[in-house]
């Protein structure tokens, strides 16, 4: 693992609630006893949810996606119950609710800890370097085998891709014999199956060669974004499976926020996959890295969660065990104080590559397109959602410049308008942040229809639709 101005890193910790049916003393209102699925009609589920007091409420889950097709159903959630309890009884905080009603179960923490671990490699990647040396300053080929983290992103039948950091497949010391400086040999672990590299002769050309044992799995890289800090590599399923069956891809949050509970799994200083965990501690900022020499700022999400040197390219997950970054970087001069990829970077970057592999069969680099505007903020607020018990930092987004003949101009942005939302392919996104632009862009692919809606003197408007050609797509480093 390579160490830059922010040194690159990884980690994860949860906790689970469970039902309390205990009567809290000098509580008024009753306490929930139990919570039961009690009949069932179609794709729509009857829960029931019984109190201390004798007295009962119900609510309904309808399964599948969007109600209709009776698949992947949906999960009830404590703030659903929450809502359900204020119905019933009034208005009581989030925190209260959770207080009073609820405990933390520490065992829970450690069974979602152990779901995501399913998830998770260790990582071995191959370079080529050479150095001088002797008066004459002969050459001396050597090899370099670098470790880091991955997650399991997305399983399909034929190929598992998964995530880890561009600078874990990347080696800026490497010597001409590797091309483009990536790696030549990217071999993975799971958890539960691991291994090491171990020197096992010469190869032709004059390098050590290595073998990797039985649990060992070989990785294609197939692409990736050194200003995103995000390689995708990938294996063939059965390749994965006949090594252990129960892995899976990771589950996506939603959203994650700050004092949220801040899981890393990786593999710290070569010494097998671990778990550390803290709680995001910044919810958005920008750190300088050093990949290739060349100074870039990255968004991150800042946790206190513990990283060290190997753990690059795993994963952090929230409490559900639902995957909201990837560790890549640490402050060295204080450990409580480190980086993640935030997912709506991992997830747009991952997607456009893995689309653009598919359709190409080749190496690939992500694309987005460029709108031609420049913006500024203004009226930055913190917002506290009471009935979620979270909060946000909202933001107006105000076009400061538009490019003539740009894509803006053909959509009609204008100077002054504040940005609302965003539509791609007639589906709107709300914007309540500048950089939320950035991260949609790298969603969009060719023969996508996009446009805006703006506030533009006090009248909220949406603008003409654009459709986005090929030469609107712009290679992203």
């Amino acid at each position: 693992m390579k160490k830059f101005k922010k040194y690159l890193l990884s980690i994860m910790a949860v906790f689970v609630i469970v039902f309390c049916g205990v009567f809290l003393a000098g509580c008024m209102s009753p306490a929930i006893v139990s919570i039961e699925k009690t009949s069932t009609v179609g794709y729509v589920d009857t829960y029931t949810i019984t109190y201390s007091n004798g007295s009962t409420s119900t609510f309904e889950v309808t399964n599948g996606k969007n109600g209709k097709d009776g698949k992947d159903g949906k999960d009830i959630s404590i703030t659903e119950i929450y809502q359900e309890y204020v119905k019933e009884y009034g208005e009581i905080s989030y925190q209260d609710f959770l207080k009073q009603y609820l405990s933390l179960n520490t065992d829970g923490n450690a069974s979602v800890i152990n779901e995501c671990l399913q998830s998770t490699l260790k990582v071995y990647t191959k370079f080529y370097e050479s150095s001088s040396s002797g008066f004459l300053g002969s050459q001396t080929k050597s090899v370099a085998i670098y470790t880091g983290s991955a997650i399991i992103y997305k399983m399909y039948e034929d190929y598992t891709y998964v995530i880890t950091n561009y600078h874990v497949v990347y080696d800026n010391k490497a010597n001409s014999d590797t091309k483009d400086k990536l790696a030549v040999e990217i071999v993975g672990y799971l958890y539960g199956s691991e291994g090491s590299p171990s020197k096992k002769g010469t190869t032709t050309n004059g390098y050590d060669d290595y073998s990797y044992g039985n649990y060992a799995i070989n990785f294609e890289y197939i692409g990736g974004s050194i200003e995103n800090d995000i390689a995708i590599i990938k294996t063939k399923t059965s390749n994965i499976t006949k090594i252990n069956k129960n892995a899976k891809q990771v589950k996506l949050a939603d959203k994650y926020y700050v004092g949220q509970t801040a899981i890393a799994i990786g593999n710290p200083e070569d010494e097998g996959i671990s778990v550390t965990e803290g709680i995001v501690s910044v919810d958005n900022e920008y750190i300088t890295l050093d990949i290739d020499g060349t100074n870039r700022s990255y968004r991150s999400i800042r946790i206190d969660t513990a990283l060290y040197s190997g753990n690059s390219g795993g994963g952090l997950f929230n409490s559900n065990g639902e995957l909201i970054g990837i560790t890549n970087a640490g402050d060295n001069k204080d450990q409580n104080v480190n980086y993640a990829i935030p997912l709506s970077i991992v997830t747009g970057v991952a997607d456009n590559i893995i689309s653009y592999h598919k359709s190409s069969g080749s190496v690939a680099s992500a694309y987005k397109i460029q709108l031609g505007i420049k913006v500024l903020t203004k009226n930055s607020k913190y917002t506290y959602n009471k009935l979620t018990g979270y909060g946000e930092i909202n933001e107006d987004i105000v076009i400061s410049e538009v490019d003539q003949n740009s894509i803006a101009s053909e959509i009609g942005i204008k100077v002054g308008d504040i940005i609302k939302s965003m539509f791609i392919n007639e589906k709107e996104y709300t914007l309540s942040r500048s950089f939320n632009i950035a991260d949609m862009l790298l969603t969009i692919r060719q023969g996508d229809s996009i446009t805006f809606t703006v506030l533009r003197n006090s009248t909220q408007t949406t603008l003409t639709p654009y459709e986005v050609i090929k030469t609107n797509l712009i290679k992203i480093a």
